[in-house]
């Protein structure tokens, strides 16, 4: 008899719906399978329990309500009672916990979830969001572009800063620490925070244009917000974590007790996102870390070096509907979808980009995103500084619908770079 999957059911509005995919171990039904996966998620064991009430069951019970053999795609509704709402940790203990390591099953991937108002309603989300950023940066409409200062270790204190300011002062926005910088012997978080702010403010002068630095505090959650209110000390306006290292309850109390924009680095999530058959997605990732708040994150970059399709990243970025948040059949970037309340979220791109990549890549990604280029900066013949020229100079030529290499011929800077790696 099959007690929690019911095709006819459909979820409440203040149900929360994961969909997974399902790969059973031969030997095991597909529909076996998802009786499990509901159970265990839930209020469900192994065998029949004397503590279990027919009411209890009837209440709480989660319903499987889609099932495709084919794409081994289902869906299952979540009563909002089996859940902390407003805790992250706990939602993901039950809906991607102990179900994981079930033996009945060689591979199950959390590939989406919706949320729904009552749990939107828990949750500030993004502080700033796109809108709040281009107000801080004062540009209205075309890509933001940033860097992250290479190598990732090893350079001072002084050098770190040196490197940002040659790429600011050859016109990029943003200038960030990498994943694996925080506070080294060599180049310690409290020496590098107002070197580098201190040259920020220098190229904001003399270009005239607004400049960001995003130190990585990531850390002990403490100690993450001692180091994000000595950025507020110093002037610093962002603040980076490394999202899954640190921790889904860290990061929840960065959000209430931090100030600055958040910009979200997803370090170890190929550890979850990369088997197609078993982990969970970076489309879930996304909207958690948007739910929670952080202002912007890493979703991949289609073209760069790093592992995602352009249909993985684009659904991410581009059209996904939640027909439980929004009406039906209204559609809308999964970062920047209705959520109410919840500020939509800048998406950046990030990972083996350098300026030969930005006309294949905006037209896929689209302009409301940050692009950022670390080796495809630091690695122009000429130096960062020539290679953030060239970067403004692939993007400009991109708005104003030239060819990179027609534009090329009248900016150097930008002719050097194809030569090296391309367009």
């Amino acid at each position: 008899m099959l007690e929690y999957i019911d095709t006819g059911y459909r979820p409440g509005t203040d149900e929360i719906v994961a969909k997974y995919r399902v790969t059973p171990q031969r030997g095991i039904g597909f529909r076996q399978a998802c009786e499990q996966i509901a159970a265990e998620s839930s209020i469900g064991t192994w065998t029949t329990i004397s503590t279990m009430s027919p009411e209890l069951s009837e209440r709480l019970k989660p319903h499987v309500f889609s099932v495709d053999d084919q794409s081994r795609l289902i869906e299952i509704a979540y009563h909002p009672d089996l859940f902390e709402l407003d805790s992250i940790p706990e939602i993901l203990s039950s809906i991607a916990g102990n179900i994981f390591g079930m033996k009945l099953l060689s591979g199950l991937r959390l590939e989406d979830i919706h949320f729904p108002k009552r749990v939107l309603r828990r949750f500030e989300g993004p502080r700033y969001g796109i809108a709040g950023i281009r107000k801080l940066l004062h540009v209205k409409e075309r890509p933001l572009v940033g860097t992250i200062v290479k190598p990732k270790v090893g350079l001072s204190a002084s050098q770190h800063a040196q490197v940002a300011y040659e790429a600011w002062a050859g016109g990029l926005d943003i200038v960030k620490d990498d994943e694996n910088l925080t506070n080294q012997p060599f180049n310690t978080f409290k020496d590098r925070i107002p070197k580098t702010l201190e040259l920020r403010d220098r190229a904001q002068d003399e270009t005239g244009e607004r400049k960001i630095y995003m130190p990585n505090i990531t850390a002990e959650t403490e100690e993450m917000l001692r180091r994000a209110e000595y950025v507020q000390q110093h002037g610093g306006e962002y603040v980076m974590v490394d999202i899954l290292t640190a921790g889904w309850a860290a990061l929840q109390t960065v959000r209430k007790h931090v100030p600055q924009v958040i910009h979200a680095h997803r370090a170890m999530h190929g550890a979850l996102t990369r088997n197609k058959d078993h982990g969970i997605s970076m489309l879930t990732i996304a909207k958690l870390a948007r739910l929670v708040g952080v202002d912007q994150i890493h979703i991949g970059t289609v073209v760069g070096k790093m592992e995602g399709t352009a249909a993985e990243v684009t659904e991410i970025e581009h059209e996904m509907e939640d027909a439980l948040i929004q009406p039906a059949g209204k559609k809308g970037h999964a970062l920047e979808q209705e959520w109410g309340h919840i500020k939509p979220c800048f998406a950046v791109a990030s990972g083996g980009l350098h300026p030969g990549h930005v006309h294949k890549m905006l037209p896929i990604l689209g302009t409301n995103i940050i692009a950022q280029f670390g080796g495809g900066c630091h690695g122009h013949p000429d130096g960062t500084r020539a290679g953030a020229k060239a970067i403004r100079q692939a993007v400009d030529a991109y708005l104003n619908r030239v060819r990179p290499e027609t534009y090329a011929e009248t900016h150097m800077e930008l002719k050097k770079a194809l030569m090296k790696w391309g367009a």
